[in-house]
């Protein structure tokens, strides 16, 4: 599985670097790793890890904080991994699941006093009756809200769907009594010919952040899904068979890295100088 790093823009996107996730099982096996010319260096990373990894790899080499990092749920529903980009001072917009929990007013939270007997606790706070809605919960109190907003221009027209977005915070941990997490936009998309909405964003976004810029930015992770499309279909990712670290990193990403300079290359067919090299 690949955990990749995109750099995406209205001119195009393209991977600016990838890990390949190990399970734990092979990461722990070091005959095989050697075998395989995993370097000695590489121990087991969970993905939302290897994703933070790559951040920092980027910014390490003096590339410009993004203005914004997206992500599917897969690293979405990870606390850690969205505080990870909050630590580091990076705004997300990424995929929840319908059962993430939320907090849709502040909690009323009261310190935990610990019992004089039995098992000491780390609970810092306890809510009494109150409970988190999860995210679909939110959509079906705020269903007769929604509204219609167009994003970007398809092959048969306008894309358009139905959305609701909403302040929340959120709720993970609340069980053992840790406090809430800062406020954030909840984004979701119920389009009217469906039974139940079919996507959530969680948005660490200014409070002022216009319905549309929210719409916009979430749809952008379409140019992620068309890297990967070129990269399985143009450049045979998904057939892929190799036996070496190296060779897995090399096979598709530097061909991507081509390609998309050949793209630019031709872009201005008027000028383009058809004796020149490729490369």
């Amino acid at each position: 599985m690949a955990v990749s790093l995109h750099q995406t823009s209205s001119r195009g996107s393209s991977p600016l670097a990838w890990r390949l996730y190990l399970p734990e099982v092979w990461a722990g096996d070091e005959k095989r790793c050697r075998q395989a010319g995993v370097p000695a260096t590489i121990s087991f990373r969970k993905k939302w890890e290897l994703a933070l990894d790559l951040i920092d790899q980027a910014l390490a080499w003096g590339l410009p904080p993004p203005p914004v990092v997206l992500a599917d749920a897969g690293y979405g529903d990870i606390t850690e991994f969205r505080r990870g980009l909050e630590q580091r001072h990076l705004p997300y917009a990424v995929a929840v699941t319908s059962q993430v929990r939320v907090w849709t007013e502040p909690p009323h939270l009261i310190p935990y006093v610990p019992k004089k007997t039995g098992r000491p606790t780390q609970r810092p706070y306890q809510y009494g009756e109150q409970t988190p809605l999860t995210v679909r919960g939110v959509a079906e109190i705020q269903q007769e809200r929604f509204r219609t907003v167009a994003w970007r221009e398809g092959t048969k027209g306008a894309l358009r769907s139905r959305f609701r977005a909403v302040r929340v915070q959120s709720a993970h941990g609340y069980v053992e009594g840790d406090a809430p997490g800062p406020t954030v936009w909840l984004l979701i998309e119920w389009p009217r010919q469906e039974a139940a909405p079919t996507k959530y964003f969680l948005c660490d976004l200014p409070a002022d952040c216009s319905m549309y810029r929210l719409v916009h930015l979430t749809k952008e992770r379409y140019r992620l899904e068309q890297d990967y499309q070129q990269m399985k279909e143009e450049l045979r990712l998904d057939h892929f068979e190799g036996r070496s670290w190296t060779g897995w990193y090399h096979h598709v990403m530097l061909a991507h890295a081509f390609l998309r300079f050949e793209q630019r290359r031709r872009r201005n067919k008027s000028s383009l100088d058809t004796a020149s090299s490729a490369a």
